[in-house]
């Protein structure tokens, strides 16, 4: 692995890692495109790369959580599901989930008619109750976002996507469920990252660290434009758009894994 690819894996980390088309899909399929020699080095960086995208949520929302402290309280209820879920189907993902090209085409296109649906047939409902900010989320609909979060254990399913879909499900607004996906990532990518490299420590050579900073430096600042552009874009657009993207991407990738 070089630097040119670290580049590559950070533009696609940062920019994909918040969008609900799953940034692990597109790290692994760009990986295998790029025909990067598969090592304990590169297992590590496509998941601790996200700590790039961690910080930038840190950065974005710190006036946020310091503002309305119970809103920590709220992520703390959807993150404890999400954890139980993901230390119990933890061996399992890593070894066998990650190498299934047929598995992450056909998550990416269900997910992507569930998507549609969704956006169809929940988010142009009335809601029970207006909701003016992030925080309005109660804990029990923070606790059920938690455990479609845990979907997400499944390459392709897409973190974002599946905390989306759960809100949406739940009749939050679309603007509510997509900033408490954003400050959600923050516990569970975080515990991601630490785990995996807890199970299996890197042992970096210089060149290694070099790589895997620029990796991370490029993830954050592609995060950051990314949360924005997606904030601007919920507002006069919904999420039909990364459904279809969905699909036709599982198609792409279903017919190249045949060929």
């Amino acid at each position: 692995m070089n630097i040119f690819h670290s580049l590559i894996l950070g533009l696609i980390e940062g920019v994909t890692e918040f969008l609900p088309i799953s940034s692990t899909a597109h790290l692994i399929i760009a990986a295998k495109a790029l025909k990067i020699p598969s090592s304990d080095f590169l297992d590590s960086f496509l998941i601790s790369i996200q700590l790039g995208a961690i910080l930038s949520v840190a950065v974005l929302y710190a006036k946020t959580l310091i503002r309305q402290p119970r809103l920590i309280l709220k992520i703390a209820a959807a993150f404890i599901p999400t954890a139980i879920i993901g230390l119990a189907a933890y061996k399992l993902a890593k070894t066998y989930l990650f190498e299934s090209l047929p598995l992450i085409a056909g998550a990416l296109f269900i997910g992507g008619i569930v998507l549609i649906i969704l956006e169809k047939y929940f988010a142009h409902r009335p809601h029970k109750e207006t909701e003016q900010d992030v925080a309005q989320i109660s804990y029990r609909q923070a606790a059920y976002i938690g455990i479609f979060q845990s979907l997400a254990i499944i390459p392709g399913v897409s973190r974002s996507a599946a905390t989306i879909m759960g809100g949406l499900s739940l009749g939050i607004s679309r603007k509510n469920i997509v900033e408490f996906s954003f400050l959600l990532a923050l516990p569970t990518m975080a515990a991601a990252t630490a785990l995996d490299l807890y199970k299996t420590p890197p042992s970096l050579q210089a060149n290694e660290v070099i790589i895997w900073l620029i990796g991370l430096a490029v993830s954050f600042v592609t995060a950051v434009l990314g949360i924005k552009f997606f904030l601007k874009f919920i507002q006069k657009h919904d999420f039909q758009v990364f459904g279809w993207y969905r699909i036709i991407l599982g198609i792409i990738l279903l017919t190249w894994t045949l060929l």
